[in-house]
């Protein structure tokens, strides 16, 4: 329906559906279906907020991980680039004590 198009109502469509109103059985059924929907309903947003939660602790975890792997990387640049200084300056002492020997 769109806006601003109403349906007129009359004494006669007020009686009409109120005749159309289902038993009392049936209004039992329909409140039992939706309390099952509400219900099925809760437990689906219980679960997506329970798996919410692992991927949550998951992530952190993950991150945590990537820390610790960017920490020890660092300590392996650094120990290469101290262990290339040692062994730039071994060779330059090798070479020093093969050039001071008599020919």
């Amino acid at each position: 329906m769109c806006y601003g198009q109403h349906q007129a109502f009359s004494r006669d469509s007020l009686s009409s559906s109120a005749r159309q109103q289902p038993p009392a059985t049936e209004n039992n059924n329909n409140n039992n279906n939706a309390e099952d929907v509400v219900d099925n309903l809760r437990d689906r947003l219980a679960d997506t907020e329970a798996r919410l939660a692992r991927a949550r602790a998951r992530e952190a975890e993950l991150s945590q991980r990537l820390e610790e792997m960017k920490r020890f990387v660092s300590v392996m640049e650094i120990l290469e680039t101290y262990l290339k200084r040692r062994f730039r300056e071994q060779q330059d002492h090798v070479d020093r004590l093969f050039k001071s020997l008599p020919a």
